[in-house]
């Protein structure tokens, strides 16, 4: 008996082991899963996020993005980049000739305290008379400016006037001209160096102002002069002129053919200010430069630290997002495997299980595919921030919200593979659109993913918030316990 009891020890504890080993299989499995990193991401996240917003990034990785790292399934299905531009801006923001660009304000010395011609017209060998009744010619100010006198060219064989002439200044998009001069061969005003003149009621122009010179006869043609042939004195760079080719901005060349048909007089505004600020230049551009290798330093810090910063080749400005996102999108493809790509910016908050829900519920796993919250027959702006001169129609393809949207992985392999044929325009979001419009893609409308500031309801919560702010939203969806968060202001 105690013989036959030593046989089947043996098999008894086999048998226990084997009972242990399938009751805690599920265990087993989890803890290998849990350290084991899979072969693909579901979800590759791109943050677009500008050198500076140090703060912002932080706020991130200590809300949804820690949120993620600390999740057992969450952080083998979503990866979290940052991407920031290699390069700052070398100029700094007074010398700059907008805030959302690159550009060096080219001034030189101004002629103080007087008052110029843009146009002197010394003989009429440049003149000629046109078939069309109205032209029109842009005008931006890069430092304020006075105009004094509108002027209109001479009609007659004498350089006398004869016919009806109104000039016009006009503020871009604006119905009313800011100011108006008429000219007939009963008013011609004051002749001074080929043209004639008539003061107008003075208004300072601002620095970013726009605006559209237009002259306009009664008689059904106009004395024009060929731009080319001419030379505009800006006052040392104070503004800009430029005759828009036709037919390229649909809402300019509605005021009248491009063109000159006479000029007017000027005086720069606050000179003093204005070569103080020449002379601190130098000075300035030595900062900036110093404040860029700190900036750089503490960048190559911070990625080391965090190893979530994807930097691409460009000066880290506005206007050049849309290039950011399309290198990105190149990176994406050669250093990460994904099924869908999450784009986003540093002020956003993101709300991961309403995101990773939808997917799953939804299944919104498929080729061709763009989730996002579209914007349909948007109005093309031509001034401010957004201002767009280079998209010739009066409104944008369907694009999503620039605070969130996913496209699949098939759509950023087109996007990185055409990325030198694409042209950029003003912004990411809609430049998105117009790039996207050449493939087609099937468009899910989802208007969780919020276009405008009020509260974060679904997937995201509205953009341009503080460090501060982001951390309050994250707190007050802890305490919410709801997947889709409290509405903002309401804890």
């Amino acid at each position: 008996m105690r013989s036959l009891a030593l046989l089947l020890c043996p098999c008894v504890i086999a048998v226990v082991v084997h009972l242990w080993l399938v009751a805690n299989r599920t265990a087993l499995l989890d803890l290998n899963d849990s350290d084991r990193q899979p072969s693909s991401l579901e979800v590759l996240v791109g943050v677009l996020s500008a050198r500076h917003h140090h703060d912002l990034r932080d706020a991130i990785r200590e809300t949804w993005l820690g949120y993620i790292k600390q999740h057992p399934q969450f952080r083998h299905r979503v990866a979290v980049k940052f991407i920031i531009g290699r390069r700052g801006c070398p100029i700094p923001q007074e010398d700059r000739e907008d805030p959302y660009s690159c550009t060096l304000l080219n001034l030189t010395d101004p002629v103080n305290g007087q008052e110029v011609e843009v146009l002197p017209v010394p003989d009429d060998s440049v003149l000629a008379h046109s078939e069309v009744s109205a032209v029109s010619l842009d005008l931006k100010v890069l430092h304020p400016i006075v105009i004094t006198r509108l002027g209109v060219f001479p009609d007659g064989p004498n350089m006398e006037l004869r016919g009806n002439v109104t000039v016009k200044l006009f503020q871009v998009d604006q119905e009313e001209p800011v100011v108006t001069a008429r000219f007939s061969s009963m008013s011609t005003g004051t002749s001074m160096n080929g043209v004639w003149y008539k003061p107008v009621e003075q208004f300072i122009l601002p620095k970013g102002f726009e605006g559209t010179l237009v002259w306009e006869s009664l008689d059904a043609d106009l004395v024009t002069a060929n731009v080319s042939r001419v030379q505009f004195n800006n006052g040392g760079g104070v503004f800009r002129i430029s005759s828009i080719e036709e037919g390229t901005l649909p809402h300019r060349s509605a005021l009248g053919f491009p063109g000159v048909a006479g000029g007017f007089t000027y005086s720069i505004y606050d000179v003093d200010v204005l070569l103080e600020m020449l002379r601190g230049r130098p000075e300035r551009m030595q900062d900036q430069a110093s404040r860029l290798r700190l900036e750089d330093e503490a960048l190559d810090q911070e990625s080391l630290r965090h190893g979530d910063m994807v930097f691409v080749d460009v000066i880290d400005t506005y206007r050049n997002v849309p290039s950011k996102l399309l290198q990105f999108y190149n990176w994406s493809i050669g250093n990460a495997d994904f099924s869908l790509l999450l784009k986003t910016d540093d002020d956003c908050y993101i709300d991961v299980d309403a995101v990773l829900m939808k997917i799953d519920h939804k299944r919104l796993r498929r080729n061709s595919f763009w989730w996002g919250n579209f914007r349909q027959s948007w109005a093309v702006d031509r001034v401010g921030k957004w201002q767009e001169l280079e998209y010739s129609s009066p409104a944008y393809p369907a694009f999503a919200c620039g605070s969130g949207y996913v496209v699949s992985r098939d759509l950023v392999e087109w996007l990185a593979g055409n990325a030198n044929r694409l042209k950029a325009y003003q912004g990411e979001d809609v430049s998105m659109g117009i790039w996207m419009a050449a493939v087609g893609p099937g468009k899910y409308q989802d208007s969780g993913w919020l276009c405008e500031k009020h509260c974060y309801l679904d997937m995201l919560s509205s953009p341009q918030h503080s460090p501060e702010e982001l951390r309050s939203l994250w707190d007050r969806k802890r305490v919410c316990g709801d997947p889709c968060g409290c509405p903002w202001g309401h804890p």
